[in-house]
């Protein structure tokens, strides 16, 4: 118990992480874990340049294309290269749970729980000048800071952005069949066409925006008829359609054809294999610890809402496509617990190996074909991922 004084876990934790089987020796690893960026394509040349100016080398994480290690003590966002949009931090394993949705050209993605962003910005930089990315988040402070993040990376042309209870969004991806200029566009009210995206947004408009979010000053989302879209690309599909046309009511039986290639729901969670997280607890109290964490109230909701994330991207799936869970929770309960819950209730839902993963350094879950990485195992944040693949029935 002496390596983990530098973290000084409270009895209550202590007792939490027995509990659940978790070695509190992985909260040792604080000091010694790697912070981890990602190299956004095209910058490739001007890596010595960023190290020069980081004054560390770069080590490149050979089992993650595009991903290089630091020290834990180096500070990127005072750089030119983070201030200029050439690298942006986010956990390997976090890039591992992206990676594992082997996204490829023309893909349509959902990111059902997109926020704070690091996620989204890798689905983007790997979709390119192709396909689209759907994000959507429950809290739209923080689906603003998702959307400062595109703008900075100049990666949202393609994204489209919508406020919106994941366990409830319903909108499929716009393909081929709803063009700009379509007979049913040309009938509707000129005003009611979307232009291309700017952030001056008119005066009638923002006050109409402002009414909205004053009636729904007490809720995490705006209930509205319709998700709030508060960003889309010039690429995204929306430039030239209506609202009748975005928001159309797609039946189940039509998702499995014209649903999402790919869908990650990296579901909100206790954050207790984080160690970044859980040191925050230090300043922020422990009793914080005690409410967010160790409640069990508060942890049967969040295993409840994880199950519907998962269930919800699932039925947006295209039959054939793929999906990848993951939670920064270490404990079965919101783990392996879930996906075996999801895997009675869904039969079309086929857990699938993670080819990848033969060269990365994490462990098998509970159940085979599950993943889990650890500060001490993988010198990453922990991370559980799992993915499936929705078949035809």
């Amino acid at each position: 118990m002496e390596e983990i004084s530098k973290l000084p876990l409270p009895e209550a934790f202590l007792d939490f992480l027995k509990e659940n089987g978790l070695d509190p020796s992985v909260y040792s690893a604080a000091d010694s874990t790697p912070r981890y960026i990602r190299l956004k394509t095209g910058n490739q040349a001007d890596l010595e340049e960023i190290e020069a100016e980081l004054k560390c080398k770069l080590e490149k994480v050979v089992w993650l294309s595009g991903f290089y290690s630091l020290p834990p003590d180096i500070k990127i966002a005072t750089s030119m290269a983070y201030k200029q949009g050439k690298i942006y931090g986010i956990d390997a394993a976090s890039g591992a749970a992206v990676s594992a949705l082997n996204i490829s050209a023309g893909d349509h993605v959902l990111d059902l729980c997109a926020a704070p962003g690091a996620k989204l910005c890798m689905i983007l930089d790997i979709i390119g000048d192709s396909g689209s990315v759907t994000g959507v988040d429950v809290a739209r402070h923080r689906l603003a800071a998702c959307r400062t993040l595109l703008q900075k990376y100049a990666l949202g042309d393609r994204c489209r952005l919508f406020v919106a209870d994941g366990t409830t969004f319903s909108l499929v991806p716009l393909r081929l069949h709803l063009v700009p200029g379509s007979c049913n566009s040309v009938l509707q009210e000129k005003d009611d066409t979307f232009r291309e995206w700017t952030s001056r947004i008119p005066w009638k408009e923002r006050k109409r925006a402002a009414k909205a979010r004053e009636n729904a000053a007490s809720m995490a989302i705006v209930r509205s008829e319709h998700p709030e879209l508060i960003f889309y690309g010039r690429h995204s599909g929306i430039v030239g359609l209506t609202k009748k046309e975005i928001y159309q009511n797609v039946c189940n039986s039509e998702v499995s054809s014209s649903g999402y290639d790919k869908v990650l729901v990296d579901a909100e969670c206790t954050h207790d294999g984080s160690i970044k997280h859980i040191q925050k607890f230090e300043n922020w109290g422990w009793t914080t610890l005690q409410r967010r964490v160790l409640d069990p109230e508060r942890t049967d909701s969040v295993t409840n809402l994880q199950l519907k994330l998962l269930t919800n991207g699932f039925r947006l799936l295209k039959v054939g496509g793929l999906l990848v869970y993951s939670t920064c929770s270490l404990t079965a309960a919101q783990n392996e617990d879930v996906v075996e819950q999801f895997l009675k209730e869904n039969v079309s839902a086929e857990l699938q190996e993670i080819d990848a993963a033969k060269s990365w350094p994490c462990k098998s879950g509970r159940i085979p074909k599950t993943l889990r990485f650890d500060p001490l195992t993988s010198k990453t944040s922990g991370l559980f991922v799992a993915k499936f693949k929705k078949l035809a029935i």
